[in-house]
């Protein structure tokens, strides 16, 4: 057995204040015990004195009954019990402890369950061999309890008799929780959904409304950066976005399109980052970096990028569409493999998953982006919640360049992190594009098209006109100004203007009014 000490009940753990003085179990406890560098659960364990189990402030609190025996597996069995599969945890763990010792926990228990998945998960994080004969006996078990966190169908291992059901290779395999909330949101169906609302919407008004959600992602991706580019970036952009899920991603597929976000290269490197990488700003006096996010390193991007790729490629089919595009999308982000052109690339994949997959109707685009935008605070704080964690345990120091140079080994932060924040976040962002801006979208259409229909029969002017029409009745409350009448509209009678105004006010402000 390990004489490792593990840590008696607290009141503060790394930082962290516990609800009440309690036990620390389970990962929190193998973290501390063996000093492992990796970045914190979301939800930590610990047994209480209460006979309830509650959640508050980052802990779950178990009762006494829960209390697992103080030792290397005891604390291990909890993790997958309750805890489900942290891979970072478990590979930094690994690389801790002696691999005879945990041979001999294999040895002991050839048929357990727990001590099988463990005996795989070393071998396939570590690629190397623990000293244990073929498993001969015992129920094939799952790797991933597909009732803690979402998996794929898997493939059988015989020498461990059990099922590898994650959802990536060791180069690439983020995983997400099952909650409430993702329940509800994959019971919701929204793809069928979305098809119900395209099905009551006339073709014409459909390639209008299309259109217009392309073009509205496109502007919305550059907002979020903060950028305003020429029109005909934002319409290349749309243009790319709308060919998404049509070519498979590979190496040469990720520079095309950073080519195109781009735009040239007079001052943006374009190509995979050559030297380290970081998001935030620099102190105005010294110029030191400040990052609020440290990129992957550049010599773990291939390895990274290979298996962002071989997630798409493979894995991402068999999970749900959002929940894949929220591994694959953030993944990236977090990677951050260029110079520039990272956000709207992050955004891209959304759409490339989606559309891959069939989710959304052909042709239509949601416009996430758009959907982001509105809740950029929130949507900060879903990549903060990953990045506040993993910035401490990155080491680093400033290059001439006033850029950052890492200098630990960080490569399995971006394989393994928790994308739960990310999926409910993403589904709460298509969700509201299905219920909110496709039907309002082509609603507008449909009522425009009877404003100009109806203004037509009453004055014959060209299509520029009347949308010059409507634009001043809408910026000015369904009123024509003083300064619109002895202008652009000086050819109207007091009459004319008149029926305009009512013609606007009950078409497009019938409720209001």
């Amino acid at each position: 057995m390990s004489g490792q000490r593990f840590s008696e009940r607290v009141s503060v753990f790394q930082e962290s204040r516990l609800p009440e003085p309690a036990l620390p179990v389970g990962y929190a406890a193998l973290i501390d015990a063996y000093r492992l560098e990796t970045p914190l659960p979301r939800v930590l364990c610990a047994i209480g004195a209460r006979h309830k189990v509650y959640e508050e402030g980052g802990w779950r609190i178990y009762t006494p009954r829960h209390e697992p025996k103080a030792t290397l597996e005891g604390h291990l069995v909890f993790a997958l019990k309750y805890e489900g599969l942290d891979l970072c945890v478990l590979k930094r763990l690994f690389e801790a402890v002696d691999a005879d010792e945990l041979a001999a926990l294999v040895r002991a228990k050839p048929a357990s369950a727990y001590m099988r998945r463990l005996w795989f998960l070393y071998e396939w994080l570590l690629g190397e061999a623990l000293d244990v004969p073929d498993a001969k006996a015992g129920t094939y078990a799952d790797i991933v309890d597909p009732k803690l966190q979402w998996a794929v169908k898997g493939e059988t291992s015989t020498r461990h008799r059990v099922r590898n059901n994650l959802p990536g290779t060791p180069a690439f395999c983020p995983l997400v929780f099952r909650t409430d909330a993702l329940e509800r949101f994959v019971g919701a169906l929204l793809d069928e959904r979305a098809r119900a609302v395209i099905g009551r919407i006339s073709a014409s008004v459909l390639a209008r409304t299309a259109a217009f959600l392309l073009l509205k992602d496109s502007k919305s991706s550059y907002a979020i950066e903060g950028e305003a580019p020429p029109q005909d970036r934002i319409q290349r952009w749309g243009k790319a976005i709308g060919e998404a899920g049509k070519h498979p991603l590979d190496l040469d597929e990720f520079l095309r399109l950073q080519r195109i976000v781009i735009g040239g290269e007079r001052f943006v490197k374009l190509g995979f980052r050559s030297e380290g990488g970081f998001v935030g700003t620099h102190d105005r006096d010294t110029r030191m970096p400040l990052p609020d996010h440290i990129s992957a390193r550049h010599d773990d991007l291939p390895d990274l990028m290979t298996g962002l790729i071989d997630f798409d490629r493979g894995f991402a089919g068999e999970i749900d569409p959002v929940i894949a595009a929220s591994v694959l999308a953030f993944g990236f982000v977090y990677i951050h493999p260029f110079e520039d052109g990272n956000g709207r690339l992050h955004r891209y994949l959304i759409h490339h998953v989606l559309s891959a997959r069939g989710f959304n109707p052909p042709g239509i685009v949601f416009p996430v982006s758009a959907a982001i935008l509105e809740r950029i605070e929130e949507y900060r704080g879903v990549l903060e919640s990953y990045s506040e964690r993993l910035l401490p345990l990155v080491r680093w120091e400033p290059t001439e360049k006033m850029n950052v140079h890492v200098l630990n080994d960080t490569g399995d932060f971006y394989r393994y992190f928790d994308a739960t924040p990310h999926a409910e976040f993403l589904f709460s962002c298509v969700e509201a594009t299905i219920e909110r801006d496709l039907p309002e979208e082509a609603a507008f259409l449909e009522r425009y098209d009877r404003f100009k229909a109806s203004v037509e029969a009453l004055v014959d002017m060209p299509a520029s006109t009347v949308d010059l029409l409507f634009s001043f009745l809408q910026q000015n409350g369904g009123k024509l100004s003083k300064r619109a009448r002895e202008r652009e509209f000086e050819a109207l009678s007091d009459q004319e203007a008149a029926s305009f105004e009512a013609l606007y006010q009950d078409i497009f402000l019938g409720e209001e009014v």
